[in-house]
């Protein structure tokens, strides 16, 4: 059958967002062509989104994949209803065949072409903003606005940075070349050299259950661009988004004259846990994984058969030195400890403050000072239910909530959590976030503020001085990893300290941040999203190598 587009067609459509794509991950400036207002998608869409959402409830998502054995699905929102969609089991001894078929066409396309038609699937997620917006809503507890921007435009923002540095990998070798030695008198040696960007193999996406398609889309797209199949495995409790994504790149392949099985959808039944299984196939070349430090580190020890990138736990710290926006500080801090009830892998936990307090331009503050202001910040940010419920969502699982209650009883608490209740969802479970005061001056090998405590959990840990809070900081970094730092400081020799502990252990470091940029946010094309160079993860979403080695450029030569 003919493909009913073409790559002038796409060319045409999607060159420039590519090429604009380009230049943004080279001058890091913001960039971005998905809008983050829900109004810029129509005045019909809020609508039509929630109708298209709503249709998917109790219905069968037949994606008309080879191996399809029985039917699954048992998600129920975070906010309360049972979403009732059921999708395709899979036997990976028929799927994964089928899609290894359809690599080699793929691979002959060319990096142009691949990247051409993941733009075309992106294109056509973000025209369903809205109704994948409602569908991360309802299996993350995402509150609805951040779920419609980090679900929707900046999920798709960090797919498209992945195209464009998986592009950028591939190019920088020429297709073909001709090669000439001169030999003196003798006639010079020639060849044609013609080199091929060639995939990996199959790419096994681990999807999280907090965000499907921002955590998602970079392994999914990076992949796919390189030339490898993807068998996408979504968390059990957040199929949906990333179902719906299948359907589209299903969709736009088989349009395009390629073979749809190139991606494809691996759901488990209750308690089945295949990843591991996945996991170990020798098809699986390339592992893209979200989650726990357990199964990450397990992956990383047992998948030797592929390529893993990972994301894990980390102890995310804000050093507080000095400031000369006490306010600003206070009130960006009680956000970022807010925002989806601190159900981010950036949100800060360790609130590092010397016990004999900070100066600031509202004179200086003593470390109880600083604690009481900031949680009465957070207390007056979320005094207000509707704005609480807009901020923090619901917690995802029983797990969070258990958590949370646990938390208080590790010290003294400084902001107790309220339930809050949520009118329009009665059977969601949201909480403010809880701090509890902690004292580093005794070395614990135990210590709570040593460890991850996934969830509305914040540590206001007393330290004796700025030095010994990097001190830590620079320990928990290196034996536990952070995706995130921060430091407030307005002494130009302390600035230097933290960065240098940063570059020395390889954290991003956000410094002085008073308004509306927060530590736990992450701008595609312009920043990184870890780095790599510590234990909470080993690779950065995106940078050259996270690309550079899904492919291998394979040399033909020939007598010219």
């Amino acid at each position: 059958m003919a493909a009913e587009l073409t790559v002038p067609q796409l060319s045409a459509k999607h060159r420039p967002t590519l090429d604009q794509a380009l230049s943004a991950i080279r001058s890091r400036a913001y960039w971005s062509p998905h809008p983050e207002h829900p109004k810029a998608y129509g005045e019909t869409a809020p609508a039509d989104g929630l109708a298209a959402f709503q249709a998917l409830h109790g219905t069968r998502l037949d994606l008309d994949q080879p191996g399809t054995d029985g039917w699954t699905g048992a998600e129920v929102s975070p906010y309360g209803p049972a979403l009732g969609v059921e999708y395709p089991h899979a036997d990976p001894d028929v799927l994964l065949p089928a899609m290894k078929a359809g690599m080699a066409s793929w691979r002959d396309a060319g990096p142009e072409a691949r990247a051409l038609v993941c733009i075309e699937i992106l294109s056509r997620i973000s025209a369903r903003t809205h109704e994948f917006a409602h569908a991360v809503m309802h299996t993350s507890g995402q509150a609805f606005m951040m779920a419609f921007q980090a679900g929707g435009p900046h999920a798709q923002d960090r797919g498209l940075e992945a195209v464009a540095y998986a592009y950028e990998e591939q190019t920088r070798v020429p297709g073909q070349a001709d090669w000439s030695k001169p030999q003196g008198k003798r006639d010079p040696l020639e060849l044609g050299k013609t080199f091929t960007a060639v995939p990996r193999g199959i790419s096994l996406m681990i999807g999280c259950n907090t965000f499907p398609t921002w955590n998602g889309y970079p392994g999914l797209f990076a992949s796919l661009a390189t030339g490898n199949a993807v068998l996408v495995k979504p968390h059990p409790r957040a199929v949906l988004p990333l179902a719906l994504t299948v359907q589209v790149a299903r969709e736009v392949l088989a349009e395009a004259g390629f073979n749809a099985n190139l991606v494809a959808l691996a759901v488990e039944r209750p308690g089945e846990g295949i990843a591991k299984t996945l996991a170990l196939r020798p098809e699986i070349k390339l592992i893209d994984y979200t989650g726990s430090t357990e199964f990450g580190d397990w992956l990383e020890t047992n998948a030797r058969q592929a390529q893993v990138y990972t994301e894990k736990a980390g102890v995310n710290t804000v050093v507080l030195d000095s400031t000369d926006d006490y306010k600003g500080m206070l009130s960006n801090l009680a956000f970022s400890l807010s925002l989806y009830s601190g159900q981010m892998c950036t949100t800060p936990q360790n609130l590092l403050i010397p016990r004999d307090g900070i100066a600031t331009d509202a004179g200086h503050k003593t470390y109880d000072e600083v604690v009481a202001d900031l949680a009465a910040s957070v207390g007056g940010l979320l005094g207000d239910d509707a704005r609480a419920n807009a901020l923090l969502g619901a917690l995802v699982n029983p797990d969070v909530k258990a958590r949370l209650e646990a938390a208080a009883g590790l010290g003294e608490v400084a902001l107790a959590s309220r339930e809050v209740a949520n009118p329009e969802f009665p059977d969601a479970v949201v909480r403010t976030p809880v701090m509890v005061k902690l004292d580093a001056s005794k070395p614990d090998p135990d210590a709570a503020y040593l460890s991850e405590c996934f969830g509305p959990v914040s540590f206001a840990v007393a330290v004796d001085s700025t030095a010994d809070a990097l001190d830590l900081l620079r320990r928990t970094v290196r034996e536990k990893g952070a995706m995130t730092v921060g430091a407030y400081t307005t002494s130009a020799d302390t600035e230097r300290a933290i960065e240098e502990v940063c570059l020395e252990e390889s954290a991003q470091l956000s410094l002085n941040l008073t308004g509306g940029v927060y530590v736990n946010q992450t701008a595609a094309f312009s920043d990184f999203h870890g780095s790599g160079g510590n234990p909470a993860a080993n690779a950065a979403l995106c940078d050259g190598a996270f690309v550079s080695n899904r492919f291998r450029v394979v040399e033909v030569r020939r007598q010219a």
